[in-house]
């Protein structure tokens, strides 16, 4: 569990607090772009650890989607909340992100077997990653603000497609998953009745 991979994951997590202290109490949006820009940056590189190290963990699979989702669902209703983003691009992110997390939650509790995110969710969340801390350069007063809105729309559309293209592809998957989760718990449970 405790490897470089999965530190960095729960180093994102505990940095959560100091991106919204920089927003809303140094009230510097400039500052918690460049941060929460660096936090996106910081997924790449622990999947990139742990392909090339050898540093896959079962854990880990949960843990750096887990730590994505509620990385972007603080921030974005954080930059909400600060209005330096478009309030429906906005609000479509967090739809998505709640309802695909309380499924994952929920049908794992049912007994729902892990399944890996796909190619398509992965790049919608880097690219969501980059756009809202463009939005808030795009509002803040730092030299060349302007270009950062427009930035913020080129990472933004490509990374909402592909976030939502990604939950309904998860569909079947998450029903198979379910089904397949359901009938190897039943077999286990008979296998230890019948001894």
């Amino acid at each position: 569990m405790l490897t470089v991979p999965n530190v960095l994951s729960l180093v994102r997590l505990a940095c959560i607090p100091v991106f919204l202290w920089i927003l809303f109490g140094l009230d510097s949006q400039a500052g918690a772009a460049w941060f929460l820009g660096f936090l996106g940056a910081t997924d790449w590189v622990d999947g990139y650890v742990a392909r090339h190290f050898n540093q896959v963990s079962n854990f880990g699979k949960v843990l750096d989607p887990a730590a994505d989702r509620l990385l972007l669902i603080v921030a974005v209703g954080a930059i909400i909340i600060d209005g330096s983003a478009p309030p429906v691009f906005s609000a479509l992110v967090v739809i998505r992100e709640v309802a695909l997390g309380g499924a994952l939650v929920v049908l794992t509790l049912m007994g729902m077997e892990r399944f890996d995110v796909s190619w398509w969710g992965k790049a919608g969340t880097f690219s969501l990653m980059f756009a809202f801390p463009a939005f808030l350069l795009g509002h803040s007063d730092f030299p060349g603000h302007q270009m950062f809105e427009v930035l913020g729309w080129v990472f933004g559309i490509p990374g909402l497609l592909f976030s939502y293209y990604a939950a309904f592809t998860y569909v079947p998957i998450m029903k198979r998953s379910l089904r397949e989760g359901r009938a190897r718990k039943a077999t286990s449970h008979m296998k230890e009745t019948l001894r």
